[in-house]
């Protein structure tokens, strides 16, 4: 069964919404992709929690308290070099270690230095990562203590077979091809077996290209939208990551 016949999984809009580019169907049959998958790779921030959760709010101003510190200057200043450094870099701390040479242990443990408790167990969220086959793995820009911090206020801790995070991509940041690549081959993974799902429609650019299908988790930052209208590189769409899950595992496997 597809996900097609299913209700509520139809266009753009609503929860669990999901969609295909239509220029993508002649060429391949998406639906046909998810269920020949072994691999899940996962985003973390904003993509395995809700964006309403803030965290980054919180992240935001630890990175702008750092700054001010480090370079000795006024808080309005750190805003803007944080913001040129994120829009130039990719990550404020790639912006950091380029022009400034900094060492990124300390800022990323004093960033993450965070309350995790906004982040609440979704009981459907859980039965579908356990449901869904193969291998999960986690690729993100932050860090794996800050990883598992998230996913152990989800209650889904134990079920990743795979981190991989900014300190293993070398403190290169996605959307650069090279950590995907890098983890492609230091975890074996074939890309034509792939799924990658994230909330930054850039950040999924170069997995098309690799031939993984794709899924934007969508949200209300800006951000998560840039990259959206270009190219044919985002393949299914939702603003609920658990709703879509739970669809796919509920059809596949009853």
């Amino acid at each position: 069964m597809r996900f097609g016949g299913i209700p509520g999984f139809q266009g753009l809009a609503g929860r669990g919404s999901l969609r295909h580019i239509p220029a993508m169907r002649e060429e391949t049959d998406y639906h046909e992709k998810l269920d020949t998958a072994d691999t899940w790779i996962f985003d973390l921030d904003n993509t395995l929690y809700p964006s309403t959760c803030n965290l980054f709010d919180q992240v935001d101003k630890k990175m702008g308290a750092f700054i001010s510190a480090y370079l000795n200057i006024d808080l309005e200043e750190a805003r803007r070099i944080q913001k040129q450094y994120f829009r130039e870099h990719g990550t404020t701390l790639n912006g950091l270690m380029t022009h400034h040479g900094m060492d990124p242990a300390d800022f990323l443990a004093f960033v993450h230095d965070i309350d995790y408790s906004p982040v609440q167990r979704n009981e459907d969220l859980v039965d579908a990562i356990r449901r869904l086959p193969g291998r999960k793995v986690i690729f993100t820009n932050g860090t794996v203590p800050h990883a598992n911090s998230v996913l152990d206020r989800l209650g889904i801790q134990d079920e990743f077979d795979v981190f991989f995070d900014i300190v293993a991509s070398d403190y290169v940041p996605k959307p650069n091809p090279a950590p995907y690549d890098k983890l492609l081959a230091q975890h074996d993974i074939d890309p034509t077996r792939s799924v990658m799902l994230e909330d930054i429609a850039r950040n999924l650019e170069h997995p098309a290209k690799l031939g993984m299908v794709t899924v934007w988790v969508k949200t209300d930052h800006h951000w998560s939208h840039d990259g959206a209208g270009e190219g044919d590189h985002i393949h299914h769409v939702t603003d609920d990551l658990a709703a879509w899950l739970s669809g796919y595992v509920r059809t596949r496997h009853g």
